[in-house]
C-alpha cells in the first residue's frame, strides 16, 4: 500500500525540525567550552551525532527510488530514521540534564 499523499514532504520538514532543535542545544548546552570533556559529555555529543546522522538522512531515504511505484520501502525506511534520529536527540538532552 502507498504512503499517504504529502508523506515525504511532512517527514523531511519534521526531521529538519528535529535537527535544528539539536544545533540549538548543543550551542546552549556548551559544546564550544574549552573545559576538559568528561565521560558523559563525550557520551551526549556521541548520542546527538547519531541522532543527526540519521535525521540528515530521512529525506534522501525517502525519496530514493523503489522497485514499483506502489511500494513504499523508503518512506518505511524513513520513518524508521527519524524516530531513531528523535529518540538519539532526545536520549542526548536528557543525558546532559541528568549528567
Amino acid at each position: 500500500m502507498p504512503s499517504p499523499t504529502g508523506s515525504v514532504p511532512a517527514l523531511s520538514s519534521a526531521a529538519s525540525t528535529i535537527f535544528s532543535i539539536g544545533i540549538v542545544f548543543l550551542g546552549y548546552w556548551g559544546v564550544h567550552e574549552s573545559a576538559k570533556w568528561r565521560f558523559s559529555d563525550v557520551t551526549v555529543v556521541v548520542f546527538a551525532l547519531v541522532g543527526f546522522a540519521c535525521l540528515g538522512l530521512v529525506p534522501w531515504m525517502a525519496t530514493r527510488p523503489v522497485a514499483t511505484e506502489n511500494s513504499d520501502a523508503g518512506v518505511c525506511v524513513a520513518r524508521r530514521l527519524f524516530l531513531t534520529g528523535v529518540a538519539a536527540i532526545w536520549l542526548a538532552v536528557a543525558l546532559s540534564v541528568i549528567a
